[in-house]
């Protein structure tokens, strides 16, 4: 008779809060899903449980939640919990430089052994992001193992049967061990009975060699995902699952280094720069992902790849936008405390990328990004003007910067306005989002009721977890999905006609008669002030009118000046608008003309006008030589997000609409007090 041996459950938890989210949403997490967790899992203490939390929310919950800290404590002081390092505000550790993400390893690992007792050997991976470029800096901060998917495995060539172990692989000699996580034990944990989970790593088990069930996953999922917290705690699922494994003597909870300590790698592997599946479906292009959906049914899913995490920065402008001004930062050679802090806060993953998870669209985190983007600026000494390829696409930007304002313009993009920063208040009035198609909006069902979102149902049978449950949307939130095709910055160029009004700006179906929206601009400084231009044209049926557009910036305080030319030959009687858009923290204070910024509105003819913010107390202020109309609508995104369907407010757009006969030349100043 054959007598296998005991597979080893590898059970780790990874646990994290974008850095400075809402109290509130940390607060729920702590008290619906890290907490309980570990309140039950302290009744099991010959259970072993692998844990990461980031580093910011470990200094949260010691800041305010002391008992939940000394429980952590506790259970590190038993042998119940093992802790892994990471970079402590969660970076994607290989979008970052070398000397950075070393610092951030090194930061959470000191802390670890300050608080916990215990230097960590593991790391975890953000997001499961493998570069092999990032192993000589990790081995260096005292790693010796990291977990990845198996997917990642599967994709350099190793078979599925041979991922219940860990494996050696290697850069320039520097040697780390790298674990496979089971997908299956992904999405049946903690989704499925505990039966079906029991007998499912009991299957694992081998004669020949003791197996491993490597799971290290989300702790959100044990509370936060839809309808976890009623499955796994007030139904039980949580403490019968702990009571099943330690009763069965085919399974044995370990700690990863236990493992390790304990059996020899299953061999040598190298593995190509990877997320899991997911990831790298939702990195790729709409289009592209929905190709993607269909490649990964074939019978060779396996070798079905995605794109990698990086795509996000090309994926999406603004979060590209984010990652260059923090790498900008990094080449700082300021040394002080406060800059360094800073520049680390700067660099969490959250807002730079966008999945089942709100990330890049929950504009919070975009704030909070660009706070500590300016704490970091305040440290420096800027030049009151600079051109100069700081984002590295190979068209130069220039930066104007003033003790009140920072602006950016772009000469990529039009030569427009993509960062206006007020700079005591550590906040980016441009940072908008821009109305994308994303392919799960082919998904979505629209409904009467008020009970759209997300379609999660407990039953005995278990639950669907948020990559595979059903999501539908109300009216309003249908009505939202319109898409732009240019990016929404500021002081964009629109040559258009009768067609545009208030609702064809809002649903982005107005006539382009010119090149300027989308397309370059050469740039150069001229004494304080940098110039944009474009010998473009203007297209109509009778053919194209070359056309040449020149925009003249400057700051003076908390003052914008411009100048506007288009020289043209055109003879038809056309229009051309400047479009704005501007993001504020609080919508509900804000108003144009003393009318809500919520609403779409429609103002005559005028050479000014103001927007009024009531919760800073600022003031933006629009001022032309000549006279315009204006239409203005928010700026709605509808997104997927854990909790179903989201729609956010991004920011406002206002049209600025001037009669345009040949030749224009529009003077102006843009003010923030």
């Amino acid at each position: 008779m054959t007598h296998l041996q005991p597979v080893s459950l590898l059970l780790g938890l990874h646990s994290h809060q974008p850095v400075d989210n809402f109290d509130s949403v940390v607060y729920h997490a702590i008290d619906n899903c890290y907490e309980p967790f570990f309140r039950v899992l302290k009744k099991f203490p010959e259970f072993r449980v692998s844990v990461h939390f980031s580093g910011w929310l470990l200094e949260f919950i010691r800041k305010n939640r002391e008992d939940f800290f000394l429980l952590l404590q506790e259970l590190a002081h038993t042998n119940t919990v093992e802790f892994l390092t990471g970079g402590f505000y969660e970076p994607v550790l290989c979008a970052i430089p070398s000397k950075d993400r070393k610092k951030q390893i090194k930061k959470l690992s000191k802390y670890i052994a300050k608080h916990f007792n215990q230097n960590p050997k593991g790391l975890w991976l953000t997001e499961r992001v493998w570069e092999s470029s990032i192993i000589s800096d990790l081995v260096s901060c005292g790693v010796e193992y990291v977990m990845v998917d198996d997917y990642h495995f599967l994709q350099s060539g190793v078979e599925q049967k041979d991922l219940c172990g860990y494996y050696h692989t290697e850069n320039g000699g520097d040697l780390l061990k790298l674990f496979p996580i089971n997908e299956n034990l992904r999405y049946i944990l903690p989704f499925k009975p505990t039966r079906s989970v029991e007998e499912y790593i009991a299957s694992l088990a081998s004669a020949d060699k003791s197996q491993a069930a490597i799971i290290f996953d989300d702790g959100e999922k044990f509370g936060m995902w839809p309808g976890t917290k009623e499955w796994v705690y007030e139904r039980g699922w949580l403490e019968e699952f702990f009571q099943r494994i330690l009763d069965n003597p085919m399974i044995e909870p370990l700690f990863y280094s236990d493992y390790i300590e304990n059996n020899r790698p299953e061999g040598f592997v190298y593995l190509k720069e990877n997320s899991y599946m997911e990831m790298g479906e939702w990195s790729m292009l709409a289009h592209k992902a929905l190709d993607f959906q269909k490649a990964k049914q074939s019978p060779y899913a396996e070798f079905v790849k995605g794109g990698i995490w990086k795509n996000f920065l090309t994926k999406y402008d603004e979060s590209g936008r984010i990652h260059k001004r923090v790498l900008e930062l990094s080449k700082n050679p300021d040394s002080s405390k406060i800059y360094k802090e800073a520049l680390m806060k700067a660099q969490c993953n959250d807002a730079l990328w966008h999945g089942v998870f709100g990330g890049l669209y929950l504009p919070n985190l975009r704030d909070t990004v660009y706070k500590y983007i300016y704490q970091c600026e305040a440290q420096r000494a800027l030049k009151p003007i600079e051109v100069a390829d700081n984002n590295q696409d190979g068209f130069d930007e220039g930066k104007l910067c003033s003790r009140e304002l920072l602006a950016i313009f772009d000469g990529k993009v039009g030569g427009q306005m993509t960062e206006l920063g007020i700079r005591d208040l550590e906040f980016n009035l441009q940072n908008t989002l821009t109305r994308r198609f994303e392919a799960y909006h082919q998904n979505f069902e629209v409904r009467e009721d008020s009970d759209a979102g997300s379609d999660v149902v407990v039953t005995q049978e278990g639950i669907e977890t948020i990559h595979t449950g059903k999501h539908s949307i109300t009216f309003e939130q249908n009505e939202h999905l319109v898409y732009d095709w240019y990016v929404k910055n500021s002081f964009i160029d629109h040559i258009s006609d009768e067609s545009f009004d208030g609702v064809s700006f809002w649903k982005n179906s107005f006539k382009e008669h010119g090149d300027f929206a989308n397309q370059s601009f050469m740039v150069h400084k001229e004494n304080s002030a940098v110039l944009f231009s474009r010998e473009g044209g203007i297209y109509l049926p009778d053919g194209a009118h070359p056309t040449t557009l020149s925009k003249r910036f400057s700051l003076e305080g908390d003052r914008v000046d411009f100048t506007i030319d288009i020289r043209g030959s055109s003879q038809e009687s056309l229009a051309y608008i400047c479009e704005f858009n501007f993001h504020f923290s609080q919508y509900e204070a804000v108003t144009i003309e003393k009318e809500s910024i919520k609403e779409r509105l429609s103002l005559s003819k005028r050479s000014s006008f103001e927007i009024f913010d009531g919760f800073t107390q600022k003031s933006i202020r629009l001022q032309f030589s000549k006279e315009c109309e204006i239409f203005t609508f928010p700026l709605y995104t509808v997104s997927q997000s854990e909790k179903g369907v989201d729609l956010t407010l991004q920011g406002v757009s206002i049209a600025c609409r001037f009669d345009l006969v040949q030749d224009l030349t529009l003077n102006g100043d843009l003010s923030v007090s």
